[in-house]
């Protein structure tokens, strides 16, 4: 065999890796969502989409958490798309006719303009927020919102409900959410996520947080320092990536 054949070949691998990655990257999701990539600000978000409803009153609205941000050593990683399946699992099963799961900025979808700052210490900043809000509003047209969040992305929705009074929100529930990032840092001794938006207070919209009663990344006694024990939902066995079988919707 040649040197040029080897080259050849070698390069339809590393195509058919790359390729087979890219896929992997992605979700199987239930045979009534729809993929749908959506432009807003710098970034390209991917949302999966089931409405059976278009004229309903009502939507559930997912926002995913904050991905693999970082790698086993603590670095930034190149490509924050979750591995963990919390989000789509609930996601999966609820069986309300109009149901929307939306990825946060980088994930599944990587543009030119993606930068780690977008997964790490700006994950929650103005134009994240400014690029979710435009997303969550063009899907939601007049719609009332059930929000679900996800650990960063209960602080996402927070931030879009407490920037987006016109927004109809029938409930807001997260799981596992992270709702005070400084607080959150601080009790880990982390370094603050300086270029980050936080909240100071939690919007008074209707709300229920469940908590993991193991969850070591957002432990019950820190999620009682920023909401009311009386909207905290303790889930004695769950981890933070593992709630189980929950049912968020009775």
């Amino acid at each position: 065999m040649t040197n040029l054949n080897k080259s050849v070949i070698m390069k339809k691998i590393f195509l058919l890796l790359f390729l087979s990655a890219c896929a992997g990257a992605g979700w199987k999701a239930p045979d009534d969502f729809v993929y749908v990539p959506i432009k807003s600000g710098e970034y390209e978000i991917a949302s999966w989409q089931k409405i059976n409803n278009p004229t309903g009153k009502h939507i559930h609205i997912y926002i995913e958490g904050d991905g693999r941000a970082f790698n086993a050593y603590g670095r930034p990683t190149r490509d924050p798309t979750p591995r963990g399946t919390v989000v789509r699992d609930l996601v999966a099963r609820d069986n309300f006719e109009n149901v929307v799961y939306i990825a946060r900025p980088c994930q599944f979808i990587m543009t030119d303009s993606c930068d780690e700052t977008d997964w790490t210490n700006g994950r929650f900043s103005q134009k994240v927020i400014d690029a979710e809000s435009d997303v969550i509003k063009r899907i939601a047209k007049n719609k009332k919102i059930t929000f679900v969040g996800y650990s960063g992305g209960a602080m996402i929705s927070g931030l879009v409900i407490e920037q987006n009074p016109n927004l109809k929100i029938e409930k807001w529930i997260t799981i596992a959410g992270v709702l005070n990032h400084k607080k959150w840092t601080n009790y880990f001794g982390d370094k603050d996520l300086n270029e980050s938006l936080n909240m100071i207070k939690l919007p008074n919209v209707k709300q229920i947080h469940f908590v993991g009663g193991r969850d070591e990344t957002v432990p019950y006694e820190l999620a009682k320092t920023w909401a009311n024990e009386s909207d905290i939902k303790l889930i004695p066995n769950a981890t933070h990536d593992d709630f189980g079988d929950l049912k968020i919707f009775d």
